[in-house]
Parts: C-alpha cells; sequence; structure tokens
C-alpha cells in the first residue's frame, strides 16, 4: 500500500494534473454550504504551489447524467477556492477541449486552473479511453488526493494514472490510507469497531472482513432488527431485512465460534412513528411492542458501549447508532460518539469511517474529537472491506 508520495516530485515548472474531491453541497442560489472537502485538499494544493507547480485541478460534483447542468457547475467552487487558497484560479469551461488545453498551456509556476465538471461527459464514469487521453494531455505529471473517488475506476482516477505513468497520492489520499490501513492492519489492542447503519446488506463484508482483526464488534443501527429477528425476538415494525434474516443468524454464530465478541444492544428506543415529536419508551430488545418502531438504542446499552469504549486502544467507527437525524433520536449516536472522542483524549487511535458517522460528528459539533475524520464514505467501507481501491491501486509504488 506504500505509494509514491506528492513530497517526493519535483514539479517546478511541471504541469500537475491533480484529481480533488471537491464534491460540496451548493444552495439554491448556487453558494458552497460545506466547504470541508475543499479544505481538506488544501495542505496538498499549497504544497504544490510552493514547489511551483503549474496547477490543473479536476473533480466531480453531484449526479449529472453524462452531460452539462447548470447546477452542477463547479464555477461556485472556484469562488470559494479563491477565498481559501488565498490567490486568484482561472477556470475552465469545460474539463477537456481546445479552451482547457490553451489554459493549461498558458499557465505559469504557481498559478492555479480549475476544469468544469468531469461528470458533463460519460466517458468520465465509463473509464473511457479517448476521454482519459484528453485530460492526460493537461498535464505531465498526475496526483490523486480524491480519496473520496478511490474506489471507482474512473478515467480521472485510474485512466489518467495509466496513461501518465502512475501518479503520487496526494497527503490527504496519504492520511486517509495510513488510518485506514495501516492503523488498522497493526491496531494496538484492545481494539474495537462500531458499527451501525439502516441494513446488515451494507456491512456483511466489513464484519467478515473485521472478524479475525478486532477483540470486539459493536453493532447498533437500524441493522439491528434483523440480527434480533434472526434470534426469534419480535421486532414490531422495525426495519427489516428479510432476505438476510439466515445471513443475520450466519454471522452470529461465526463470531461465538472464532470467541470474537459481537456486542448488540440491550434496550432500545421505541417510536410510535419515525418523526419528531412521536410518542416514545426505551424497552428491552425482548419486550419491544408490535406496533412499535425501533429507532435508537438504550440507555442500558449506552453504558455498556461506553465501557467497551474507554479500554479501547483502537477504534474504528462506521454508521449511526439510530436516526440521528432527528434530535429526539440522536442521543445514542451522540453518546458514541463522545465515548470515541475520551478514547481519542486518553491515546486511543480513533477512525470515523466518512458518510453518515461523519455527519454526525459534524452535526454534533465533535470534528476535532477523533485522530481522523474520513472523507470518503464509500472508499473507507471498502478499504474496511479489505477491497484494493481502483485509484490506489493505479498509483506509483513508493
Amino acid at each position: 500500500m506504500a505509494k509514491l508520495s506528492v513530497r517526493d516530485l519535483d514539479v517546478r515548472g511541471r504541469r500537475v494534473l491533480c484529481r480533488v474531491d471537491f464534491n460540496v453541497p451548493l444552495d439554491a442560489e448556487g453558494k458552497v454550504t460545506d466547504n470541508l472537502r475543499i479544505r481538506a485538499a488544501l495542505p496538498t494544493l499549497k504544497l504544490l504551489l510552493e514547489k511551483g507547480a503549474r496547477l490543473v485541478l479536476m473533480s466531480h460534483l453531484g449526479r449529472p447524467k453524462g452531460a452539462p447542468e447548470a447546477k452542477y457547475s463547479m464555477a461556485p467552487v472556484r469562488g470559494e477556492l479563491e477565498k481559501l487558497l488565498g490567490c486568484g484560479v482561472a477556470f475552465a469551461n469545460d474539463c477537456v477541449g481546445p479552451e482547457a488545453e490553451a489554459m493549461s498551456l498558458a499557465l505559469q509556476d504557481g498559478q492555479v486552473l480549475l476544469l468544469e465538471n468531469l461528470r458533463f461527459h460519460g466517458g468520465e464514469e465509463k473509464n473511457d479511453a479517448q476521454f482519459a487521453a484528453r485530460l492526460a494531455g493537461l498535464g505531465e505529471v498526475y496526483v490523486n488526493d480524491a480519496f473520496g473517488t478511490a474506489h471507482r475506476a474512473h478515467a480521472s482516477t485510474e485512466g489518467v494514472a495509466r496513461l501518465l505513468g502512475g501518479g503520487a497520492a496526494g497527503l490527504l489520499m496519504e492520511q486517509e490510507l495510513r488510518y485506514l490501513h495501516e492503523e488498522l492492519a497493526r491496531p494496538r489492542r484492545p481494539f474495537v469497531a462500531v458499527l451501525g447503519g439502516a441494513k446488515v446488506s451494507g456491512k456483511i463484508d466489513v464484519l467478515t472482513h473485521l472478524m479475525d482483526k478486532v477483540d470486539t464488534v459493536i453493532v447498533g443501527g437500524g441493522m439491528i432488527f434483523t440480527f434480533y429477528k434472526a434470534m426469534g425476538l419480535e421486532i414490531g415494525r422495525s426495519l427489516l431485512e428479510a432476505d438476510r434474516v439466515e445471513m443475520a443468524a450466519e454471522i452470529l454464530e461465526r463470531f461465538r465460534l472464532r470467541g470474537v465478541e459481537l456486542l448488540l444492544p440491550t434496550d432500545v428506543v421505541v417510536a410510535s412513528a419515525v418523526e419528531a415529536g412521536a410518542h416514545t419508551q426505551i424497552c428491552p430488545v425482548d419486550a419491544i411492542p408490535a406496533t412499535g418502531i425501533g429507532v435508537d438504542i438504550g440507555p442500558r446499552s449506552v453504558a455498556q458501549f461506553q465501557q467497551r469504549l474507554g479500554a479501547a486502544s483502537t477504534v474504528v467507527w462506521n454508521g449511526p447508532m439510530g436516526v440521528f437525524e432527528i434530535p429526539e433520536f440522536a442521543h445514542g449516536t451522540r453518546a458514541v460518539a463522545q465515548a470515541i472522542g475520551l478514547a481519542t483524549a486518553k491515546g486511543a487511535a480513533t477512525v470515523v469511517g466518512g458518510g453518515d458517522s461523519a455527519a454526525a460528528v459534524q452535526a454534533f459539533g465533535l470534528e476535532d474529537a477523533f485522530s481522523h475524520i474520513s472523507t470518503g464514505g464509500g472508499a473507507s467501507l471498502e478499504l474496511l472491506e479489505g477491497r484494493v481501491l481502483p485509484g490506489v491501486a493505479a498509483l506509483s509504488e513508493a
């Protein structure tokens, strides 16, 4: 997994084609409402500019259908980037073609060009060889700092790297790989994994991969009810993946046979509806009413989870404990986040695996409480599943 680093490149006077993840939320007026992903790329961009690079930045934004859509233009990102970088940023109205080529060739040392949305062309997601070649023509050196898209074999993440003879990992990419791969490959123990979210099906591969690595797996979120069903318990109207009940039973048995602790909640918050203001009650998991819907873990479970996390030396967390978007149902997720934060303060290595977990951390104002918060939901999940990420595999070896 050791890849060539952007630190090791000689880039003075050279056009550096850099894949970044500027897929940021915009409001109705086209203003960036959360610049976290842009800020995450700044260390790499500043390093390249200090080294005299001529910087060509490419990213996607949103889900256009392979053709230009005004609401997905990168133009608003340009303004935000200029503010954060503290310098002017040129903007090409397309990511390939004569204008982009001329603008890239006109760059001087320490100047920046931002290309229009990569996904305005169908060739990006298809990893089309011709489209990749047109992108590759805009640079001489390739850097990938977009961990959030590294699990996709797209033209800008895999095709361009191949055409430019590999490439280097940006500082953000390096950090993601260090925490999500190296730290977890040789963890300090006890090693505790916290898995939440709605569906067992989305976490099966993670559970299987971590089984031989962790000391304890704590499970929360909507997927617990499929496990309870497999245990023969009443789950009321709670979320259920009926086609995964047998698989949930197999997972429980495999953990038992391996002697690895799989910790499920012992009590849950049950609501009359998944909405703010709904009537709620706390129920032991073997006493969920037939009309109730499980929406969060209960206080006894929180205390038990806090105890395990307080003793941990390595923690990885992926997925909320309940419907945290509704404040009344956010207590379990907040309590787990705070417990992991306390473990960090005591010296544990703690990693939040992007996606909903990162969104929850941000909502609770706890961004500084962890060793690392991943910028890539899908990419972090695939690394936790033990998969090779195409965007990483395409980079040059160190």
